[in-house]
């Protein structure tokens, strides 16, 4: 991660064909193309690698996100429970459709606390959507039943964990919904785009409207289609979609060197008796993105990724100060600082989030340091870079 790392002559190629046909939309146009559909091809190929019967490409994650929620039939007066822990296009698909973000409590996976989850549902809750951070899962058996019992949509947020899988089935697959993001920093990338998949006909169907204007894509006439429901342009182009097509088949060369580089930093970091490594639930596998560990205290952590930096280690990130990734930092997020009005149920529900108790989201997310792996390392690098985070730690 990321795939812009490996960039090569197969995504110039894909990209090239999109230029010769001269056609950069995906829908339409259909005389002039030459047969190049490269979206189409895509999600072809995201159905058979996942063995999952419907794929739909969008613009990004975030729009995959969007359009799950819109699929959940999420709406004003509605909840939808994610955690404390996750990129903030998270709770920005919640609002756009008018309900209310529900952040509850993370535990040692770094993703949804189960338990949280329970306590946290009312009877306006619609959704659950645990994220899967960094490259690992929740835990998914428990949060599936949860909402069985529940009469609740599961969304899979597996932006971050591409290739991971869960009791053998891909990260994704599992829930109602999945949703991937194949930005610029992503395993896979399109520059920007995203991708929902579902083995759901129906989800599949209304995903292909919302995404669209609601155009059904019945026929070549672009003009003809008609609009069964109302939609937004969360479109990808075909330009985004060549750069994914090719990336997307390099996905297995991409896992196994995230997988190679992750092994090398931690079995040099296994055996100091100070780092402990985030659980994964059983059953699980990463997709080794990154290197989650934590350290016996806040101050260590802060002090550990100083001397990173100052030894010239990027690419580590510890979240408990990062406005990006973490509830401590999302002052706009809790002062419901919108361009657009927001109702007064949501307003009154962001506003719970600065009085709330996320002392175990701290106790985890304060101690962990999460270093992306990098494909394009040499093996030269990643032994350096293991041997330099490993002196910097056990000093400690």
């Amino acid at each position: 991660m990321p795939g812009f790392e490996k960039f090569s002559d197969l995504e110039r190629k894909e990209v090239n064909d999109v230029l010769e046909t001269g056609i950069l939309m995906r829908y339409g146009f259909d005389g002039m193309r030459n047969n190049v559909f490269k979206a189409r091809d895509l999600e072809a190929e995201i159905q058979e690698k996942f063995n999952v019967q419907h794929a739909q490409l969008v613009s990004s994650g975030t729009a995959a996100v969007s359009v799950a929620m819109a699929l959940a039939g999420v709406g004003a007066g509605d909840e939808v429970i994610m955690p404390t822990f996750t990129f903030v296009a998270s709770f920005e698909a919640v609002l756009m459709l008018g309900a209310t973000p529900v952040l509850v409590d993370i535990d040692d996976t770094l993703t949804l606390c189960p338990d949280a989850v329970k306590k946290a549902i009312t009877s306006k809750t619609k959704a659950i959507m645990p994220v899967h951070m960094c490259g690992s899962m929740a835990n998914l058996n428990v949060l599936q039943e949860i909402c069985e019992s529940n009469n609740l949509t599961l969304i899979e947020d597996a932006c971050q964990a591409i290739g991971g899988t869960y009791n053998g089935k891909y990260l994704g697959t599992i829930g109602d919904v999945g949703c991937f993001s194949f930005d610029f920093v992503k395993t896979v990338t399109c520059g920007e785009g995203g991708a929902i998949i579902t083995n759901t006909k129906d989800l599949a169907i209304k995903a292909d409207l919302y995404q669209d204007h609601g155009h059904d894509h019945i026929g070549n006439d672009r003009g003809a289609e008609t609009h069964p429901y109302l939609g937004y342009n969360f479109r990808i182009s075909e330009l985004n979609a060549a750069v994914g097509l090719a990336q997307f088949k390099r996905l297995d060369e991409f896992l196994a060197l995230q997988k190679k580089h992750y092994t090398v930093l931690r079995e040099e970091l296994k055996p100091l008796s100070n780092v402990q490594f985030r659980t994964v639930p059983e059953g699980g596998e990463e997709s080794y993105a990154f290197l989650n560990f934590f350290l016996p205290t806040l101050d260590i952590a802060r002090s550990v990724m100083s001397d990173f930096k100052a030894e010239g280690i990027d690419a580590c990130f510890h979240y408990y100060d990062n406005n990006w990734h973490y509830v401590r930092k999302w002052e706009h997020l809790k002062e419901a600082k919108s361009l657009f009005p927001l109702s007064d149920a949501v307003t009154e529900g962001l506003s719970k989030i600065s009085t709330q108790d996320f002392s175990k989201s701290d106790h985890f997310i304060g101690r962990n340091i999460s270093c992306l792996i990098k494909i394009g390392w040499t093996e030269e690098e990643v032994k350096l870079r293991a041997q330099k985070m490993k002196a910097i730690i056990e000093k400690f």
